[in-house]
């Protein structure tokens, strides 16, 4: 079993994307932030992958999805967390006890520090397989999307998946993506 945690700043889309992932409505969601308030937990079952693409695990592995409360206020880049520090400890735990960490970034307001910190220590000092997303590319230009991937390229050293969880662009990438981190976490 394949443990994935999706983590980011509040309303970033994480229980939308648990939802997509699963097939239908597990996780609430709202256009409010700070819906989800603890943690989640759902077998995903097989990662389903489109007849076109190649499927790297035989469709073996089995996914526990972890959908988080939002860490941090994306329009505050310098508030602190917005959970009491006892839930905050108890989701990085649940974090860190996972197998591939999904990071999704708005596109809307870009990386927050916060995130971006939390990232470092997943990646450095945990060594986890950090999958990073950037969500809600509909509502924004396309021009945008590229400046965000440079940002992160630079601060996070690695590639974003652009993802829209309304239209899917991106969301086999976002499977590719998985299954490639599968095979080696098993």
């Amino acid at each position: 079993m394949i443990k994935v945690a999706i983590i980011g700043a509040e309303n970033v889309g994480k229980s939308t994307l648990m939802n997509a992932l699963i097939g239908g409505r597990i996780s609430e969601v709202e256009n409010l932030p700070g819906t989800t308030k603890g943690i989640i937990r759902r077998r995903f079952g097989k990662l389903k992958i489109p007849k076109s693409m190649k499927n790297p695990l035989g469709g073996a592995d089995e996914f526990v999805l972890i959908d988080t409360a939002g860490l941090f206020d994306p329009q505050r880049e310098f508030r602190g967390k917005v959970l009491s520090e006892e839930k905050f400890r108890e989701i990085l735990n649940e974090i860190l006890s996972s197998d591939i960490v999904i990071h999704m970034v708005d596109a809307q307001y870009g990386l927050h520090r916060g995130m971006e910190k939390l990232h470092h220590l997943l990646k450095m000092r945990h060594e986890k397989p950090i999958i990073v997303v950037i969500n809600k590319i509909d509502l924004v230009p396309a021009e945008r999307v590229e400046e965000l991937r440079k940002i992160i390229k630079k601060r996070l050293e690695q590639d974003a998946i652009p993802l829209s969880l309304v239209t899917y662009k991106g969301f086999n990438d976002l499977l590719k993506a998985l299954a490639y981190y599968a095979q080696y976490v098993r």
